[in-house]
């Protein structure tokens, strides 16, 4: 990966710098922390990035941790996707582990606390729990860490003896106990202002086959247990997450303090909030399995399947987080501006080529009936490198079906009856005539006449045309699929939304058959990005097959929802 592509976090940065110049640490190692429960997606790019150039930086390590700790919903698929598309990220890793792996070592440190009274076994049940912990006054938000409520109450089973609660837990371990009857707390402070510190809940009991460990274990620890366990027993120097875990980072602390172990050090900075993207797995996976979307690789969601399957290449993505850049506070960033993002490096790298979505047929009534000729096309003005092509043209074309127009509206200066327009590195024509349907009245053909003197499309004699169209000759036209995609949500927020079924945009995917695009393209690779001229970036789907290309529409060559913004 290029350094250039990443702006390391300033913040950070010179935090991590200060830590070692103290000789708080000699080292920098960071983590991935990921659980294994659905797909990666845009939201997690910035954090990885973060770690990732931090330990970069720094000439540490980077360790991708899986937090296995919730067996109910975890699966292998998950694990081997999520390093897949960190790999596709461009992001390198020294080691991968699993918090299933200190399970025994992060038991072991339970029971250190539960001898030093620092733990109890509860037997009250998860509503008795969450009333006695006490809720947030109105209006306050969970980020908050310092805030004025009334104290909490204490359980009834606080107070047990250590070593009644030894034998409970280990009880629990070995699966006498029905699933939610028991959990294992720490004992903190119930009147604490911060509600995490709350004797938050450590072990719960879960009797669920473990992808990793199978039927071994019948509790598992809570994330605030484990990942800061697994950080020190890892010697993560620092464990970089997003802002909303503030509020976690004096039980991040507490836990260490208490079991005088290497005390790793938490530093949050704000999250990737991107209007109309997703960022919830549990209601990605809802529209998964509800076939909202046609899986986790649909090319509407932000996954990182999604956006490849999409045509999105890991460099946009890269210059994207780097342009946002890194603060403490949470910002909201446009989806316009990730586009922005992917289409400036489409123009950079794609090919273009020629493709008619909504075909008309264009007769060129005095061109040579059987004549073929190799019209020289670029591949991209933006890169002189990339060379010329050629394209056959014929008598019979097709064109846009918009670029006609029997009775042109004001301002058209595409094709209509007495107008000439310029094919695209071909001639000029004239437009003399339509033929329609005689029962729908649709215009079925369009014909014109062609000047021989204006091949490469300029005139010798200098007069000027005010447009210039597309075109696929007939003659060696490969028929494809093409499917365009628009915003999946209709509302800029989808995760707050009540219900997600209500803000499903059923416009979200239309699929166009019978389109036709230059022969070039009837052998397409999966992934292969082009720019279509006048339509857009698309990418080769995996569905395409040898002479049946399939194209997914990436992004427009013009935000197309910059009108619809304003006018809201």
């Amino acid at each position: 990966m290029d350094n250039a592509e990443i702006t390391t976090p300033t913040f950070i940065h010179k935090e991590v710098a200060e830590d070692l110049r103290s000789g708080r640490f000699t080292y920098v190692r960071t983590r991935l922390p990921p659980e294994p429960n659905g797909y990666l997606h845009i939201g997690h790019v910035k954090a990885w990035l973060i770690d990732y150039t931090i330990a970069r930086d720094f000439g540490g390590e980077l360790y991708l941790r899986f937090d296995d700790t919730n067996p109910a919903k975890e699966e292998t698929e998950f694990v081997e996707a999520i390093k897949e598309d960190t790999q596709w990220m461009g992001i390198e890793w020294t080691k991968v582990t699993f918090a299933s792996d200190y399970f025994d070592q992060l038991y072991e440190w339970a029971l250190r606390l539960v001898k030093k009274g620092l733990a109890y076994v509860d037997d009250q049940t998860p509503e008795e729990m969450s009333a006695g912990r006490g809720t947030l006054p109105r209006g306050t938000k969970w980020s908050e860490t310092e805030v004025a409520v009334q104290p909490g109450v204490e359980s009834p089973y606080r107070n047990r003896p250590v070593e009644e609660n030894l034998d409970l837990l280990e009880r629990m371990k070995r699966g006498e106990f029905p699933d939610g009857s028991r959990v294992l707390r720490a004992k903190i402070d119930m009147a604490h202002p911060n509600l995490v510190m709350r004797d938050p809940v450590m072990y719960r009991i879960m009797h669920a086959h473990h992808h990793r460990t199978g039927k071994k274990w019948c509790i598992y620890p809570m994330y605030d247990w484990s990942h800061g366990q697994n950080d020190s027993m890892e010697g993560i120097t620092h464990s970089l997450c997003s802002h909303e875990y503030i509020i976690h980072r004096p039980l991040y602390e507490w836990f260490l303090e208490q079991l005088d172990e290497f005390r790793s050090r938490q530093i949050e900075f704000s999250r990737l909030n991107l209007t109309y993207a997703m960022m919830s797995k549990r209601r990605l996976r809802k529209l998964v399995e509800t076939g909202v979307v046609r899986g986790w690789d649909d090319p509407r969601l932000t996954t990182l399947r999604g956006l490849r399957r999409r045509g999105v290449s890991p460099q946009a993505i890269r210059t994207f987080i780097a342009q946002v850049g890194e603060t403490r506070n949470d910002t909201w960033v446009e989806m316009s501006v990730f586009e922005a993002s992917v289409r400036d490096d489409l123009n950079k790298h794609s090919p273009r080529r020629m493709a008619v979505l909504r075909p008309l047929k264009l007769v060129i009534d005095n061109y040579p009936a059987g004549q073929i000729e190799e019209m020289e096309a670029v591949n991209n003005p933006e890169d002189p490198d990339a060379g010329t092509r050629k394209v056959p043209f014929s008598k019979v074309l097709y064109i846009e079906r918009d670029d006609f127009r029997d009775e042109p509206p004001p301002k058209y200066h595409r094709l209509f009856p007495g107008n000439e327009v310029r094919l695209r590195y071909a001639y000029l024509v004239t437009c003399t005539g339509f033929a329609q349907d005689p029962e729908t009245g649709e215009v079925t053909e369009v014909h014109c006449t062609y000047d021989p003197a204006t091949r490469g499309g300029n005139a010798p004699d200098g007069r000027k045309v005010k447009s210039t169209i597309h075109w696929v000759s007939v003659a060696g036209a490969a028929q494809a699929e093409v499917r365009l995609y628009d915003r999946l949500f209709t509302v800029e927020q989808p995760d707050a939304a009540a219900d997600p079924d209500t803000i499903t945009n059923p416009d979200s995917l239309e699929v166009l058959t019978g389109c036709f695009v230059e022969p070039l393209l009837a052998q397409v690779t999966a992934g292969e990005r082009v720019q279509f001229e006048r339509n857009g970036y698309f990418c080769a789907d995996p569905d395409s097959a040898p002479g049946k290309p399939v194209f997914n529409l990436t992004v427009t060559l013009k935000d197309s929802w910059a009108k619809f913004e304003h006018q809201k």
